[in-house]
């Protein structure tokens, strides 16, 4: 089995995974007015199509890992890919806000295509690469990221948003059978442990490494999202004016995806060299200190420098985690604590952007930068004062049977 062809292939569809979600994601709202949904009722119909399908890949990916751990990983990659492209397809036939909830909800059923990618990545990869490989998937999301919200705009402008939707579907088709060809599985070290998904969790919470990881998961996706809305409207207050926000508030997000995108790779090569849980205390402690900065800053240019700064360093907490979860488990649950992770990172994109609706409104957009930084400081200091870190980094050897 040739790792690195693995590797690189799991990491061209995690590309390809990241920018089709994304090609579509942000002009949703507006795919509501082409399909004639009143204007009083916009912004209710974007809450529900944006968290129905965070609120089902929640419910389900515990149980898609679960038959990842059962039937094959490779397997559950391939259901997820082609069950992606003929949802994404389905969008571009909707007529009604109704329909799009619906395949809204059919999307979060078709989850697990990265989770199953990592699984894979951390059975093929060597131990001593382990770090940078989980850091380098993560790049690949964030790379994603970045391209998918620049093709969307580009096709719905000159295309329509319709469009938008079959392309992402032709490219999740091609890049679900480039794995089927190119990827080839490990053979199982072992057989799926009879119970249910709650005995999983069950499982996990017993398991002090992996319920940490999953802590991570959630309240990094939590604050990440929490933020995020939030962007726009405190650009278009830094101009003094709407027009030209959003193109800015663009411009700002890739600059952050730019950054998270090249340090994720490194975070994840040089925490598996010191320690995992040393890393966590830098990148927790410097996001904190950008993102609270961002409270004072009076500039655009002042403001998308820190962007790029918070992205430095939060692109440091998923890849850590992720290894954590595979150091903290048997190859055999591989696939159920990617799920797991997967579910909290899920959690937390539903809880984040409603925490920060609420939050700001009572204490405005500002503070609530202040805060969420002073939040991640906070947990740089309690990583670094409450947990002995010493038994997080060891082997998948060494980590506790599962």
């Amino acid at each position: 089995m040739n790792w690195r062809k693995n590797l690189w292939t799991l990491w061209v569809g995690c590309i390809i995974s990241g920018s089709c979600y994304t090609m579509l994601l942000p002009f949703l709202p507006l795919y509501l007015y082409d399909l004639g949904t009143p204007a009083a009722t916009i912004s209710l119909w974007s809450g529900l199509i944006f968290a129905a399908t965070f609120f089902v890949s929640t419910i389900m990916s515990p149980f898609w890992g679960r038959q990842a751990d059962k039937a094959g990983k490779k397997l559950m990659l391939l259901r997820a890919g082609f069950s992606l492209a003929t949802v994404y397809l389905l969008g571009a036939f909707v007529t009604s806000p109704l329909q799009l909830f619906g395949v809204r909800l059919l999307q979060g059923f078709a989850t697990g295509f990265v989770p199953a990618a990592l699984a894979i990545v951390s059975a093929s990869v060597p131990e001593e690469k382990m770090g940078f490989s989980l850091g380098l998937m993560q790049a690949a999301t964030l790379t994603g990221s970045i391209i998918g919200p620049l093709f969307g705009g580009l096709l719905a402008h000159y295309f329509g948003i319709r469009m938008s939707f079959v392309v992402a579907a032709a490219a999740m088709l091609f890049g679900t059978m480039a794995v089927g060809l190119l990827v080839k599985e490990p053979a199982r070290s072992g057989e799926v442990q009879s119970g249910s998904m709650v005995n999983d969790i069950k499982i996990s919470l017993n398991n002090r490494g992996l319920c940490i990881a999953l802590f991570l998961m959630l309240i990094t996706q939590m604050v990440v999202m929490l933020l995020q809305p939030l962007i726009t409207l405190h650009v278009a207050a830094l101009q003094g004016r709407m027009e030209g926000a959003v193109l800015t508030s663009g411009v700002i997000f890739s600059l952050a995806g730019i950054a998270g995108a090249i340090a994720a790779p490194l975070w994840g090569r040089v925490g598996q060299k010191v320690g995992l849980g040393k890393i966590l205390v830098v990148v927790f402690t410097g996001a904190g200190i950008f993102n609270g900065s961002l409270f004072f800053t009076e500039t655009i240019w002042g403001f998308a420098l820190l962007q790029f700064l918070f992205g430095l360093f939060i692109a440091g907490i998923q890849p850590t985690a992720n290894t954590m979860a595979v150091f903290n488990s048997d190859a055999a649950f591989r696939g159920r604590a990617f799920g797991l992770m997967m579910s909290a990172s899920q959690l937390g994109s539903m809880l984040g952007p409603l925490l920060g609706g609420i939050i700001s409104t009572w204490i405005g957009i500002k503070l609530t930068f202040l805060y969420a930084g002073l939040f991640l400081i906070s947990m740089g200091i309690l990583l670094w004062s409450r947990y002995n870190w010493g038994n997080i980094r060891v082997s998948a050897r060494q980590s506790s049977s599962m």
